[in-house]
């Protein structure tokens, strides 16, 4: 019997012409798209697809195929779902890594409600600011931004991963505020170093009409860490490219100030990885579930769109 995931690779493709828009919207990569639809093509001995640089167009075997799949993908997903899940409590260790902001301040909170509500989950979490390996480490559960998603492992998306720039009133206090990206060089800049390669991040500001512009800041201070960064803003250093989330309270606090409030960077989303889609533990299931409720009463992703200034 063949995989969902192979024969969600083969609708998907077929649905959007190419394996990479396919892989866009399963928030897989491209070449495990089409690793899943070779296999389905060995196992079946038919090939599906007539593949040309710019576009994937269905042969006769490949249009039967979609024709007797039709809708019942979904239904499909959902019988193996309950069939899996079906009568089993929510238990075990549940091991979760978090970054550690964004971990502390809207998933942990979740925490009191969750156990009470599932006793027979225990709770095994890292706080860690690095992309950890979810497969080869062990991990039931990941959330972040910017993970390579290997083969077997799959996305949700939480909400937008958008950077603003920010500072104290105190360290604007008698400045001349920025009014376009190239403006933030005439401060002081508080930056961040990758650590994966050492670098500090450049990061390229965009606008609701458009509009691209780098931001160019003078690194004056620089940390690998955006709790750091964030520390720093507060006590008055300069400014801070950051991600919404982490200064979200700060800004409504007052104790800091958005800069350039209709620029922003698109760095992709906060989403929830985890391996599998139909056949996962129920404890992994409820704790999705309880997130994604969570998120979607509080209005979450709209608060952190730092495209809607």
């Amino acid at each position: 019997m063949e995989t969902l995931q192979n024969l969600e690779s083969f609708v998907r493709s077929a649905e959007e012409g190419s394996f990479s828009a396919a892989g866009c919207r399963m928030s897989v990569t491209a070449a495990a798209v089409s690793r899943n639809v070779a296999v389905l093509e060995q196992n079946l001995g038919v090939r599906l697809f007539q593949r040309s640089t710019r576009k994937l167009t269905l042969t006769e075997d490949g249009e039967r195929l979609l024709a007797g799949i039709g809708d019942k993908l979904e239904e499909l997903r959902t019988a193996v779902a309950d069939a899996t899940a079906g009568g089993q409590e929510p238990s075990g260790v549940l091991k979760v890594s978090l970054p550690t902001t964004f971990g502390m301040d809207y998933i942990l909170p979740l925490l009191p409600e969750f156990t009470e509500l599932y006793p027979a989950v225990r709770i095994d979490w890292s706080f860690t600011n690095r992309q950890i390996d979810l497969v080869g480490e062990g991990f039931d559960l990941a959330i972040g931004g910017g993970f390579e998603l290997s083969p077997g492992v799959t996305a949700r998306a939480l909400a937008p991963l958008h950077i603003i720039a920010v500072a104290s009133p105190s360290y604007m206090a008698g400045r001349t505020p920025p009014v376009a990206p190239d403006d933030l060089s005439a401060l002081n800049g508080i930056l961040m170093r990758s650590e994966t390669h050492g670098r500090i991040r450049n990061w390229m500001m965009r606008n609701s009409q458009g509009d691209e512009a780098m931001a160019r800041m003078n690194p004056v201070t620089v940390f690998n860490d955006p709790a750091s960064m964030v520390r720093a803003a507060l006590l008055g250093m300069g400014v801070a490219l950051v991600a919404v989330p982490d200064v979200a309270r700060h800004l409504q606090s007052g104790e800091l100030i958005r800069l350039l409030p209709r620029w922003y960077v698109d760095a992709g989303t906060i989403s929830l990885y985890h391996s599998g889609r139909a056949l996962r533990p129920a404890k992994i299931s409820a704790f999705v579930e309880h997130v994604f409720q969570h998120f979607k009463r509080e209005r979450l992703a709209e608060i952190f769109a730092g495209s809607l200034g």
